[in-house]
């Protein structure tokens, strides 16, 4: 049975949608020195690199004291196993190990590097920005972890079907995030709604140093595993949840005593009737969407709020 043939994609950064081989039994340096096996040049990239050894069927990546690092899967390693699917960050470079038939093994070292150079300049031709690319490939919570732990700063900006969104970073400190400049909803909200998108470009920006009303204090770890957590929950409560658009009413007479209601019960309660539907008490409502549909269901079920 023949070994797997791997090759490294750049789904992120100058080098965006180029290819190197892996050969097997041998290894390959990285950096910005151009007499080396794969050279990525950019600023962020030290002369030499990083390596990555590929014996026995087994790929292994080593950081050779670069000044900025080298994270895989979000995590800044000195040596480390590599395998099908992981990501590495490299300067501005995302670049994902894939596997590929054996005719890329035929692809010869000045070839690969030759190929990288023009896809280089095709990205420069058309204005490509440093760090960009598709959360098609990348999810936007996989990405997040990493621009935090390499402790990147800009504004993350993406685009999809559900609009724009803005994620803020200072130093791998996530401190704000909207949605279509909607400043109407609470940064830490805009964020976790931000996690649940699964398709659109994204796209590092310069630092925005305008002041913002409320920034988020928490550190990136902990919202990211805040909000995955939530978005989990969420999924599961959703087909309980009324349609996005189902009207949301108070019967009448109400029966159900509102003093039983906790605050946040009760806050939940007066959205639904200012909003109408779910879509709108979502959007309208402080809590998250977790707590908001949290509460929606217990109204619904004890009897103080209907959906038709």
């Amino acid at each position: 049975m023949s070994q797997k043939s791997f090759a490294l994609r750049f789904i992120s950064g100058k080098y965006q949608g180029g290819e190197f081989p892996l050969r097997m039994e041998r290894e390959i340096i990285i950096g910005r020195s151009g007499d080396l096996d794969m050279v990525l040049v950019e600023d962020m990239v030290s002369r030499k690199h990083a390596k990555i050894m590929t014996t026995g069927g087994d790929l292994v990546i080593s950081d050779l004291g670069s000044t900025n690092g080298t994270f895989v899967n979000g995590e800044k390693i000195k040596s480390g196993r590599l395998k099908e699917g992981d990501r590495i960050l490299i300067g501005t470079s995302i670049i994902k190990v894939i596997t590929v038939d054996g005719h890329s093994q035929l692809v010869s070292d000045v070839e690969a590097r030759a190929r990288l150079e023009a896809q280089s300049q095709r990205r420069q031709s058309t204005q490509g920005r440093p760090m960009s690319g598709a959360i098609d490939e990348i999810p936007l919570p996989d990405l997040l972890q990493l621009l935090t732990t390499s402790r990147k700063s800009g504004v993350l900006s993406i685009r999809g079907d559900r609009g724009v969104g803005r994620i803020y970073l200072r130093k791998g400190q996530i401190y704000y995030a909207s949605i279509d400049e909607n400043f109407d909803t609470p940064p830490r909200k805009a964020l976790f709604r931000l996690l649940a998108w699964e398709s659109g470009t994204f796209e590092l920006e310069p630092p925005d140093e305008r002041d913002v009303l409320e920034e988020i204090k928490e550190s990136a770890e902990a919202l990211l595993m805040e909000g995955m957590r939530q978005l989990d929950e969420f999924n599961n409560l959703k087909i309980k949840l009324p349609r996005d658009n189902a009207p949301l009413e108070l019967p009448k007479p109400l029966q159900a005593p509102l003093s039983s209601l906790a605050p946040a019960e009760l806050d939940t309660l007066q959205s639904a009737w200012n909003a109408g539907s779910l879509r709108a008490l979502l959007d309208r409502s402080r809590l998250s969407d977790l707590e908001t549909a949290t509460a929606l269901l217990k109204l619904i079920q004890e009897g103080y709020l209907t959906a038709r």
